[in-house]
């Protein structure tokens, strides 16, 4: 393993180790020594790559944006419905947040935003979903009625409330509790002539206890 290589490995622990930190104690609590134990270094080698707990805070926060703006991105585009792929980048930012630790601590860093944050990725991801219900209602998808400013509170809302819940109870993240929540809300939002055509589990299919996003992890952190 080359010096370069080794570098990369011992950032990425110390990442993954404070996020464990932020997310177990919160900022404030967490301490660069338990930083640099989790990540199996010395605190030397903490401040050869961080210089404060504020800069291991912003690399934590960098890759959970990362990750969850390739999520947003792969909702845009594709012959899907605007509405299906709605409901899949909720189920896919689910697993995100279920299978990597970095991700719940980015997101939780960036909403308590008392380290100087310069980015709002609760902004971001309201955003994406403004984009998407205002793309069905050109394509004619939502029903009669159904506003993109009325429906995107609605859903920010119960995303948002599931995802604080998780905090507590990871369980508030598995894929039935964001399929139930769809079954509600989609009969309501949807164009008749999508009944039935929707598929509110999410139409993408993830194999039991398989996690695409645990393992491209590692490359978003870099």
């Amino acid at each position: 393993m080359t010096k370069q290589d080794r570098a990369v490995r011992t950032r990425l622990a110390l990442i993954r180790s404070a996020a464990a930190q932020f997310e177990a104690r919160g900022y404030v609590r967490a301490g660069l020594a338990e930083i640099s134990a989790g990540a199996g270094v010395s605190s030397g080698a903490l401040h050869f790559h961080f210089a404060n707990k504020a800069a291991v805070a912003e690399a934590v926060e960098d890759a959970a944006a990362r990750a969850l703006r390739e999520a947003a991105a792969r909702s845009h585009g594709g012959d899907c419905c605007a509405l299906q792929r709605l409901v899949d980048v909720t189920h896919h930012v689910a697993r995100l947040l279920c299978a990597d630790v970095v991700v719940r601590a980015g997101l939780r860093l960036n909403a308590e935003g008392g380290v100087g944050r310069v980015r709002d990725l609760r902004r971001e991801w309201r955003e994406c979903v403004q984009g998407l219900l205002a793309e069905a209602e050109r394509r004619g998808e939502l029903a009669a009625g159904v506003t993109p400013q009325r429906t995107s509170a609605v859903v920010l809302a119960a995303t948002t409330g599931i995802e604080v819940l998780a905090r507590e109870d990871h369980g508030w993240l598995a894929r039935p509790s964001l399929t139930d929540l769809w079954r509600l809300l989609l009969p309501c939002l949807a164009a008749p002539c999508l009944a039935g055509a929707l598929d509110p589990a999410g139409s993408e299919r993830v194999a039991p206890g398989v996690s695409a996003e645990a393992g491209r992890m590692g490359l978003a952190l870099r």
